[in-house]
């Protein structure tokens, strides 16, 4: 069990990154083991995340994951767009995923992609093991008089008037 970061703090990263969530669904729980084979198998997502955690410089900064999502981080969109179009381990996972559901509705994949710029983010963790965000960049303590707005720097800095 991941040791526990006694008070608050605050994910620290620098320049831009992206993130990028994925998620899989059982549509129909009839097809259960259908669907997990639809998922992957052997080729699922863990095996992607363990390739990527392996080979730093392919982007992936780090992940977390909530049953059937997983929350990801990388350093740029043009990371995670290289390695989506990667036949091994992606691409190849992906066709076959297609090959196997087609049209059927039994399995289904979703994703969303957010990029976000340098200082536009704002990530607080008080009293728990490094999570999200704070697994993927370093983890600072937060200072007790700047607030929501400061560690917004870009964004919320500027007055409504501008």
């Amino acid at each position: 069990m991941a040791s526990v970061n006694s008070g608050r703090w605050t994910a620290q990263i620098e320049g831009d990154f992206v993130v990028f969530i994925i998620g899989a669904r059982v549509n129909s729980k009839r097809q259960l083991f259908r669907s997990i084979a639809d998922l992957g198998g052997r080729r699922s997502m863990n095996y992607m995340l363990k390739y990527l955690s392996a080979h730093p410089e392919k982007g992936l900064l780090g992940y977390e994951q909530a049953g059937f999502t997983t929350i990801q981080y990388w350093r740029s969109f043009e990371h995670l767009e290289a390695f989506a179009k990667d036949p091994d381990p992606h691409m190849d996972v992906w066709r076959n995923f297609v090959k196997r559901v087609g049209k059927g509705d039994r399995s289904g994949i979703w994703h969303e992609t957010f990029l976000v710029r340098d200082g536009e983010y704002e990530a607080i963790y008080t009293n728990v093991p490094p999570r999200g965000l704070g697994k993927a960049s370093e983890l600072v303590p937060v200072a007790e008089a700047v607030g929501a707005r400061q560690r917004l720097k870009k964004a919320a800095a500027q007055s409504p008037d501008e």
